[in-house]
């Protein structure tokens, strides 16, 4: 008789995956340490395959556990959808989301694509602004919720995501070896480009703004075609960037979260649905795309 594969066991086995520590994905699926190495005990049982390898500190998938990652991030999504579509078949309406372009560019696609499959009737107007502006609209009530960049401060919202700040430049120039260090960056109110100045003053690295634009595809364009160095979330770097570290001279940039703000007041089930699938999708975002070294 053919064995089934538990979708709590591959939930906590992703959680793993993704944040490399049995005690961080225990966090993830509010279980405990030693609850979370039964559960990858029985789940090696099922399978009769060793999944995981310890590198130090860090859990390392073997290449049985890579192989089954692929299964279970489709078997757990496709059982939030069809749980999702049984649970709220007739929710319908129109949710405001605002996010960054950065964020929508990468997060939104498998997201949206996803919650249109569960809530086909429910309409969402995507509107890109920076992160400042989406917190003012959202607390205002002029959007029902927003994505955006939080890096020490006040929270508004709640923390979905936890994110490095990397810099990036083009493997084919030689920008980031010039001694005035040529950067790009985006508008003054933003979070990453405070985080750039700062660490740059703090290390005494000379530099100088060659670019500044709150676009991300043109900010990558300047990035890949040598104009300047910049900065990236490691969910945005593209194919064909190189990151910089402190090996190459550059200081850390450190970490910034993602935050989700939710307008004031009585939400209707489309924008508790949206919500929902944001909390989800977004905390569970797969690996960063491997950028050239």
């Amino acid at each position: 008789m053919a064995l089934n594969l538990d979708v709590d066991l591959l939930r906590t086995f992703i959680a793993i995956a993704d944040t490399g520590s049995f005690s961080k994905a225990g966090e993830e699926v509010f279980k405990s340490q030693s609850a979370v190495s039964m559960q990858m005990k029985r789940l090696e049982e099922t399978v009769l395959k060793s999944l995981f390898v310890r590198d130090g500190r860090i859990n390392r998938l073997t290449a049985d556990g890579e192989h089954l990652l692929d299964y279970a991030r489709r078997i757990v999504r496709l059982s939030d959808e069809a749980m999702s579509a049984f649970s709220e078949p007739e929710c319908a309406g129109v949710v405001r989301l605002g996010t960054p372009d950065d964020y929508a560019e990468r997060l939104l696609p498998e997201l949206l694509a996803t919650f249109a499959r569960t809530h086909p009737m429910v309409e969402v107007d995507v509107e890109c602004l920076s992160s400042g502006i989406l917190r003012e609209k959202t607390m205002a009530g002029d959007l029902d919720l927003s994505l955006h960049t939080c890096q020490g401060g006040v929270v508004y919202g709640e923390i979905v995501r936890h994110e490095k700040l990397q810099w990036v430049t083009s493997p084919r120039h030689c920008a980031h070896e010039k001694d005035l260090l040529p950067i790009a960056v985006s508008h003054p109110s933003c979070d990453w480009r405070q985080m750039v100045l700062d660490a740059l003053d703090k290390a005494g690295k000379p530099y100088r703004i060659a670019y500044a634009s709150g676009n991300s595809v043109a900010m990558s364009a300047a990035i890949q075609s040598g104009l300047a160095v910049g900065a990236m979330p490691s969910m945005s770097i593209r194919p064909g960037m190189r990151v910089l570290t402190e090996a190459d001279g550059f200081p850390s940039l450190g970490e910034f979260q993602i935050e989700l703000i939710t307008k004031p007041g009585e939400l209707n089930g489309a924008i508790e649905a949206l919500r929902s699938q944001i909390m989800g999708s977004v905390s569970n975002f797969g690996h960063t795309l491997e950028a050239a070294e």
